[in-house]
């Protein structure tokens, strides 16, 4: 065996491990909970619990921890040793069933949204043996879920496992239709592709933006960008490599299937794909992917930089969310075969996720929400705002004539002819790819591509889950209802294009005709947080929580006053950075420097030499001029940030914060990123972004 294989999933309780170590009973027990989506028998905790153990142990671990997944974006962990004290002073290692199915965190000290209130504090976990637990920095973590002591559900974990069995439910009623009834469970699976930006730390460490806010609130654009397009897919350079190779052993022995690594468009920007899992342990793996990039980012003295857009004048970083439907014996139910035109089963399927895609654009464009996505949405370098999907010619063409009642008559394959004898000719794809499109058929998966860098994809597979299991199950009613399953399936896929074609777009959605065009076809252009979080608590969309069992209404509502609650603390915290960065750096700089060349100039004219510096006393002019501007843009966004600060409600202080604050920062952005290039550059007080975008040079 070679070492790669070795390595793999060392340091992960994964089913090798436990068909190794756990009576045939207990495995075949637990078995069917992760491979079926059965109960969990209580009894078997106990006996599990000892072989996690004693596994762990034999891998250097002294101390477990339920690791969770509360409503702040990241993980969350509280470390108990396995040491219990025993009679004469000594200890012994235990850990037991209990303490594998429960612990209890503090849940006041995490959003709820007004769920909970400060003094009721009491919260539970519970394992998820749906995920592996893992070992991490000598702990034995146990994915686990995370509610209040009411029941309410305080975390991403809880709501995605039931979206993921509500999918399972509904899919399994439309196979049975079919005659397909060997299949016990549909699976959500998801490839989540990861962008990021590595910098060097040392010049991170004298960024006060970079380090309080993730991104630069200030920085004057480079004369080199990615106009060459020279990075994109270039040779990798040597101290990048030597990251990406410890990146991959280290989330190689947590079972990670890190598979395929690049440089991306931007300078400094990177990105890593992984294989594809159910969708629960999909969420797992990217969270400890982010953590672990960050990790050994520093032991290489680097920054691993996961904001949505950390550089102004650069493409941002996304997170393309590849989504599908598995059946447990290997059936892909978004795979349309040889011939898709008549494989009704995959149109079915199809149609159903045009028509949950359609009638909750919001709901999708909602689980995109956050503030450094809104840099990114529609900026030419990311799918725009407007929600649609890409199905491509072949596809688009079919469902037209099934609308239309007309046959379909298929293409021939094309050969690609390179035109060069030794090298070979092969079959084209049957359609091109369009990378600006949000929602893209890719094949045998949808490409959710608005997601940003550093989002959790917990709330984006939760919305795909659940409104395409409210389509199916609609779908089935019907269906199961029918007279004539055959007439009625024609029925059904006619009816479905011709009411929801709209949301189909094979074209550039960049361009501006493309904006005009949708608001023809009447679909959502939710440009900012603050406008799609208003569509959060919308009746039908509470509806749809509460139908299909997700969240209960005070959850709902929750969820958009912890979204809108973000949105301020993150603009809170990126003006008073601001703030403290012009007053305390860039004023004190451009004052320094303007009193040397007026000290020079004095010199001069002492001399008789600098009379006809006409040079220098412009420059004297315009920095006396450009830093009396600052002051006033700092005045000014002083003044909206006090009046921020006074506001209660969260909404009316999002749309406060998008109307004045954010126009406020960008103009005084505008005038500091003027008097950088005006400064000498050995008296600026913080790095550039030239410096920072490619100071990774070996």
């Amino acid at each position: 065996m070679n070492r790669i294989s070795e390595l793999f999933g060392s340091m992960s309780f994964n089913d090798d491990v436990m068909r190794e170590r756990l009576p045939r009973d207990i495995y075949r027990s637990l078995h069917k909970t992760i491979e079926e989506g059965r109960d969990l028998d209580s009894t078997v905790a106990n006996v599990v619990a000892s072989a996690m153990k004693d596994w762990a142990m034999e891998k250097g671990a002294t101390h477990y921890t339920h690791w969770f997944q509360p409503m702040t974006g990241v993980t969350a962990e509280k470390h108990d040793s396995f040491l219990s004290p025993c009679p004469g002073g000594k200890a012994i290692m235990e850990f037991s069933g209990k303490e594998l199915m429960k612990g209890e965190p503090d849940a006041s000290s995490f959003p709820s949204g007004g769920l909970r209130a400060t003094f009721e504090a009491r919260g539970y976990t519970t394992w998820d043996p749906t995920s592996y637990a893992f070992i991490k920095d000598d702990s034995l973590c146990i994915p686990t879920v995370f509610c209040s002591f009411g029941g309410e559900v305080l975390d991403k974990k809880t709501p995605l496992l039931r979206s993921m069995e509500r999918v399972s439910e509904q899919s399994i009623r439309l196979l049975r239709l079919f005659g397909i009834t060997d299949v016990k469970h549909v699976f959500a699976t998801v490839g989540a592709e990861q962008e990021y930006f590595l910098i060097d730390r040392d010049l991170y460490n004298r960024r006060r933006d970079l380090i309080l806010t993730g991104r630069t609130l200030f920085g004057n654009r480079p004369p080199k960008g990615q106009e060459l397009d020279d990075h994109y897919f270039g040779a990798i350079k040597p101290r990048v490599m030597a990251f990406m190779k410890e990146l991959n052993e280290e989330l190689w022995k947590i079972g990670i299937y890190a598979k395929t690594e690049h440089n991306e468009v931007a300078p400094a920007q990177h990105e890593l794909a992984p294989v594809f899992t159910t969708t629960n342990m999909a969420t797992d793996h990217n969270q400890l992917t982010m953590e672990i990039m960050k990790r050994v980012a520093q032991k290489h003295n680097m920054i691993c930089l996961l904001h949505e857009k950390p550089f102004a004048c650069v493409n941002g970083s996304g997170k393309h969310n590849n989504w599908s439907l598995n059946t447990n014996n290997g059936l892909n139910l978004f795979k349309p075969g040889k011939n898709p035109a008549e494989n009704k089963l995959f149109l079915l399927f199809l149609c159903g996720v045009l028509k949950a895609v359609d009638e909750h654009q919001d709901l999708l464009r909602i689980s995109v929400a956050a503030p450094g996505n809104d840099h990114r949405l529609g900026a030419n370098e990311a799918p725009p705002a407007i929600v649609s999907v890409y199905l491509g010619d072949q596809l688009t063409r079919i469902l037209e004539c099934i609308e239309n009642d007309v046959d379909y008559t298929e293409e021939k394959a094309q050969n690609m002819e390179t035109g060069v004898h030794v090298l070979a000719d092969f079959q084209k794809d049957t359609t091109d790819r369009n990378r600006t499109s949000p929602f893209a058929f890719t094949g045998n998966k949808f490409e959710f591509r608005m997601l940003g860098s550093a989002m959790s994809i917990a709330d984006p597979n939760i919305v795909l889950n659940t409104i395409a299991a409210d389509v199916f199950q609609q779908f089935a009613d019907r269906l199961e209802a029918a007279q004539d399953f055959e007439t009625e399936l024609k029925a059904l896929l006619k009816e479905t294009i011709h009411a929801h074609k709209r949301i189909i777009f094979n074209g550039n959605n960049y361009t501006d005709e493309w904006v005009a065009e949708a608001e023809r076809r009447g679909l959502l252009n939710l440009k900012t947080t603050v406008d799609a979080a208003a569509h959060y608590t919308d009746e039908k969309n509470v509806a749809l929580f509460q139908r299909q069992r997700i969240f209960t209404p005070s959850e709902v509502e929750a969820r958009r006053d912890i979204l809108l609650e973000h949105y301020n603390n993150v603009y809170n915290i990126e003006m008073a950075t601001m703030l403290e960065m012009a007053h305390q750096e860039i004023l004190p700089c451009v004052f320094r420097y303007n009193r040397q060349l007026t000290d020079l100039m004095a010199a001069k004219q002492q001399t008789g030499i600098g009379i006809q510096d006409t040079a220098a006393r412009s420059l004297i002019e315009t920095l006396t001029e450009l830093g009396n501007a600052l002051h006033e843009r700092i005045t000014a966004l002083e003044e909206v940030n006090a009046a921020f600060n006074g506001m209660s409600d969260p909404l009316q202080k999002a749309c406060y914060c998008r109307d004045h604050a954010i126009p406020a920062m960008a103009a005084l952005r505008e005038v500091a990123d003027r008097l950088e290039l005006l400064v000498d550059a050995r008296l600026w007080p913080f790095p550039t972004y030239a410096q920072l975008l490619f100071s990774i040079d070996s």
